[in-house]
């Protein structure tokens, strides 16, 4: 099938999506997703997404880790909010995971450096980056393990490793400007007080629950990270096993709120919803408090010109007005070869879709 074939079928899809979701039994809506923008030529892998509510800019930092170190090519990208490239700053060889968007400045999780950096809204390709804080291995680096019991009587412990490398991944600030990030690796959440003013920063733990480590094909546990409305709760994703988690702030245990939710990577709180890019499925699911599923968006239909149609991969969300917008990803997570149709993508996008109205 050809990508032009690819593209109509994605347009009649467009033009019949219904646009609300019933809160009666008739089942979760379903949107269709289009292409927003392309990222420019040589640079791979979107990952990390803010929007400046100002202004509607769109930031996108890259998670370009699979290539050889010095063929890597990580930036962050400002877009206007129609998707016009505005510009670009390099970080090289060290990809970025989670962006967040507070007081004027950008923040990103340098994952390769193990750094918390931040920049003016309005940099440019020179502009100095800041390091605000440096993560370091805990003690103990692994989370405490699982014991799971088994529906015939026996049962499972999980014993997980991990090297000391702290796998920093999402964040979220608060309306009081403290900072919350999780970690993949070490199984934990941070916290810094009044992120937007400190510098140097002091990180803090507040969580090393069992809950936050994975033992999955997908290596990536604590991911995702939202507040709730009245900012008593925070929620979490585990990529790796595919769950939503809540835990009452200050350093409440953790609770599962749901599950099968694969490949659970960024997490947004809108509108009453927790909306889940969800990696493996290749879908943005909203769940509402209870863990229900309302709303799914996206979905993959092929590659056309070298760019995904639909959405592959989708890493995180940010809203910008009426949209959700999206990263398509598009990273191979598997040694094989011609397994994923992540491989066969040469030129990477950012999706979109509006936001349904939720009765």
């Amino acid at each position: 099938m050809t990508g032009h074939v690819l593209t109509a079928m994605l347009a009649i899809a467009l033009t019949v999506q219904p646009q609300v979701a019933s809160a009666s039994g008739q089942g979760p809506l379903h949107i269709a997703v289009e292409q927003l923008t392309e990222l420019p030529s040589g640079v791979r892998q979107p990952e990390g997404l803010a929007i400046d509510p100002a202004t509607g800019e769109i930031f996108v930092g890259t998670f370009d880790a699979r290539m050889p170190e010095p063929e890597r090519n990580n930036q962050l990208l400002r877009f206007s909010r129609q998707g016009k490239l505005l510009e670009q700053r390099r970080f090289g060889a060290t990809p970025l995971t989670g962006l967040a968007f507070a007081q004027g400045k950008v923040y990103v999780r340098n994952f390769g450096a193990s750094k918390l950096q931040r920049l003016p809204a309005t940099f440019d390709a020179s502009t100095p980056i800041e390091d605000v804080v440096t993560f370091k291995a805990l003690t103990p680096a692994a989370p405490t393990s699982r014991h799971i019991d088994n529906p015939e009587g026996s049962h499972d412990q999980i014993v997980y490793g991990s090297s000391g490398f702290p796998g920093i991944n999402g964040m979220v600030f608060d309306r009081a400007g403290n900072l919350y990030v999780s970690d993949s690796f070490q199984g934990a959440i941070y916290r810094i007080t009044q992120a937007t003013a400190c510098s140097p920063c002091e990180v803090s733990v507040v969580s090393r629950d069992a809950l936050l480590g994975t033992s999955a094909p997908l290596p990536f546990g604590a991911n995702g990270l939202a507040l709730s409305e009245d900012e008593s709760t925070l929620y979490v994703t585990n990529a790796g096993d595919g769950r939503l988690l809540r835990m009452r702030l200050p350093a409440g245990p953790l609770e599962i709120v749901a599950e099968s939710v694969f490949g659970a990577d960024g997490l947004l709180f809108h509108q009453g919803l927790f909306w889940i890019a969800s990696n493996q499925t290749d879908t943005v699911v909203a769940l509402d408090e209870t863990g229900r599923m309302r709303v799914r968006a996206g979905g993959f239909i092929g590659i056309g010109n070298g760019a995904p149609i639909g959405l592959l991969f989708p890493a995180s969300t940010a809203v910008q007005n009426e949209w959700m917008i999206v990263t398509n990803l598009s990273l191979p997570i598997t040694p094989m070869k011609g397994d994923e149709w992540e491989e066969e993508v040469s030129r990477w996008t950012l999706s979109r879709f509006r936001l349904p109205f939720i009765q």
